[in-house]
């Protein structure tokens, strides 16, 4: 073979390739971002938070709503007993002869006192049983699951009844009430909490956060935690409006406060349901609106946090 043959090379055109570039024109994108994109195209997800809204601005502020007193001798008169509207008064008069519009205005402030409280105690225990069992296990899981296990068989209904039967009356109050419905209803939430720990421990970022000399229980506050209580919010969210209902079914049955609630409005009023079946029909209105509103957003942060949720639609 002659040393002097020519090989051919075909040309080759170069091209400068970019490998991995990033991308500056792109949307950020994470949970939260791409569940409030979502959100933000729905209707009924406004008009949710709207009604939301507007249930807190009158329970924080009930007096920019009505002037009457809800209770007391100068504003009940038995002469106005299941009266209907009159100026003044547009909902009518209860069967102790009340104005129906001024108890509903305050009710709602009883209502949403006691539901918030709750919801937070239940949702406070509920956070650290289950983080603390997931991200520890051994032992302390075992024994933290049990007692969870104990709690979830309990209907916390029942024993909220069982404890404000004990509480003396004149200890009742807002607080009292919502530790006993919160006490007992956290079993849920920790096992959720639960299972999202033990998800987000498994990640790398939590892994190299321990390498790096990071106490556990360090790691646990400031990583674990934050990257797992998005559907403890969305928990939370849905038990408000079962917190609601807790409240009214407790002074419906007359072991709640008393006063002005919508569940002790009800229990008075299913009496004269068909002499006066307005007065049944408001504070039951108020009380289904209520939950409705916070259970409607609380599925629609559920839908817009779940990937494969927002993937189907």
């Amino acid at each position: 073979m002659s040393s002097n043959a020519t090989h051919y090379v075909a040309p080759v055109k170069a091209e400068q390739v970019v490998v991995d570039a990033v991308r500056l024109d792109e949307k950020k994108s994470n949970l939260w971002l791409d569940a409030w994109r979502d959100l933000r195209r729905r209707p009924l997800f406004w008009i949710s938070v709207v009604m939301c809204a507007i249930i807190v601005v009158v329970a924080l502020w009930p007096s920019l709503f009505t002037s009457v007193p809800p209770q007391g001798s100068g504003a009940c008169f038995l002469s106005k007993s299941n009266a209907g509207p009159e100026p003044g008064h547009p909902l009518g008069f209860t069967r102790l002869g009340c104005d129906v519009w001024s108890r509903l205005v305050h009710g709602t402030s009883v209502s949403m006192a006691v539901g918030l409280m709750a919801t937070a105690i239940g949702t406070l225990i509920g956070v650290i049983m289950g983080a603390l069992a997931a991200f520890y296990g051994g032992f302390l899981d075992s024994l933290l699951s049990r007692v969870g296990d104990i709690f979830f068989t309990i209907p916390y209904i029942v024993a909220a009844i069982v404890v404000m039967t004990v509480v003396p009356r004149d200890l009742r109050n807002e607080l009292v009430l919502a530790f006993a419905i919160g006490g007992f209803s956290w079993a849920s939430t920790a096992r959720i909490m639960r299972a999202e720990v033990l998800r987000v421990k498994q990640l790398d970022f939590v892994m190299a956060s321990v390498s790096l000399g990071l106490s556990r229980f360090k790691t646990l506050v400031v990583h674990v935690l934050p990257n797992a209580l998005a559907p403890v919010i969305v928990v939370a969210t849905i038990g408000l409006g079962s917190a609601i209902v807790a409240e009214a079914t407790l002074s419906f049955l007359g072991v709640g406060l008393g006063g002005v609630s919508w569940g002790a409005d009800i229990s008075q009023a299913q009496t004269s349901i068909r002499t006066s079946p307005m007065a049944l029909f408001w504070p039951s209105l108020a009380l289904t609106v209520t939950v409705l509103a916070f259970v409607t957003l609380g599925e629609l942060l559920r839908d817009a946090l779940d990937p494969k949720s927002r993937a189907q639609r």
